[in-house]
């Protein structure tokens, strides 16, 4: 199998961990006999130099003749310049990025692929801090920034930072499989998946550090996803009340106990469905749903397709 080559685009000002992160998650991706599924080459316009805030400067091996051999290319954030503060880009890489097959920005990056007209009409995301200047400089963007990232097919845009490891995961989930995502984020040693849909951290106090984690209990539902669980029993494991348990809860993943089991169900329903010839009423039960239809609902939710769909799709 040839290798997928993911080209990075990198700007003046560019977000130091947000350049990192494709390195590190497409190279932990690998198939079975421990090939490397994505080859990852950094450009700049010209093949310059760029500097970042952070005190240095790096060197590219290529310029953006590079986007022509690319079967995805990628745009880091930025932390200021023309992209964030008056929405322009210059117009060798604005046609420089136009018919792409796949294109993808972590966190301010996608102010860059709005600027080259990519994101006219379509769902994206970027940091919630940056979401107001975004609207106003992209009007003709839809751009929702209370999401981890957004997958509109050839064109996906996450929030920051963290958000870019998420939407990287999921990239290779969507190529590879789930067997494939799992085992390059247990090389990242971070969670093989959050939902996209899962709330970013906005403007949130952290958990009082002198109060009990709701962590043990989220890894008991997880071991138990085809149990039923109701809040008072949730809260009773966790030794706390109703109340405070779905306030912990929330400060901790951001959603309620309800929709990330439900997150937790999907996805394990999905692994089962990638690596299993169970037949879905099992894989319903085994997930926790109940019954194929519940599990048909969900599914179809959380990724627009039905069981039997997806399988014939994803499955490895």
């Amino acid at each position: 199998m040839a290798q997928h080559r993911i080209a990075v685009v990198v700007l003046d000002d560019f977000a130091t961990l947000d350049l990192g992160i494709p390195g590190q998650v497409f190279w932990a991706a690998r198939d079975a006999a421990g090939r490397h599924l994505y080859e990852v080459v950094t450009c700049t316009v010209g093949g310059r130099p760029v500097r970042t805030e952070a005190g240095y400067t790096i060197v590219p091996d290529h310029g953006l003749d590079v986007l022509d051999s690319a079967d995805t290319v990628l745009i880091p954030g930025v932390h200021g310049g023309t992209p964030l503060t008056e929405g322009t880009i210059s117009g060798d890489l604005r046609e420089a990025l136009r018919g792409r097959p796949r294109v993808m920005s972590i966190c301010t990056g996608a102010f860059v692929l709005a600027a080259a007209g990519l994101l006219d009409g379509r769902p994206a995301t970027t940091h919630w801090m940056w979401a107001n200047r975004f609207r106003r400089l992209f009007p003709e963007v839809p751009l929702d920034p209370d999401v981890l990232f957004v997958d509109d097919g050839d064109v996906l845009t996450s929030a920051g930072v963290a958000a870019g490891l998420d939407l990287c995961l999921h990239v290779i989930r969507r190529d590879h499989g789930s067997a494939i995502a799992n085992a390059a984020a247990r090389r990242c040693v971070m969670p093989p998946w959050r939902e996209g849909g899962q709330a970013q951290f906005i403007d949130r106090p952290l958990p009082d550090p002198g109060g009990t984690s709701t962590a043990a209990t989220r890894a008991w539902m997880l071991g138990n996803l085809e149990a039923g669980f109701d809040l008072d029993a949730l809260a009773a494991h966790a030794r706390m009340s109703v109340r405070t348990f779905t306030r912990r809860f929330r400060e901790e993943t951001g959603v309620s106990p309800a929709r990330w089991l439900a997150g937790q169900r999907v996805e394990h329903a999905r692994h089962l469905l990638e690596t299993t010839d169970l037949p879905v009423d099992q894989v319903a039960a085994q997930a926790g749903f109940g019954s194929a239809v519940s599990l048909r609902q969900h599914l179809h939710t959380a990724v627009g397709v039905s069981p039997l769909a997806y399988r014939q799709t994803f499955k490895r």
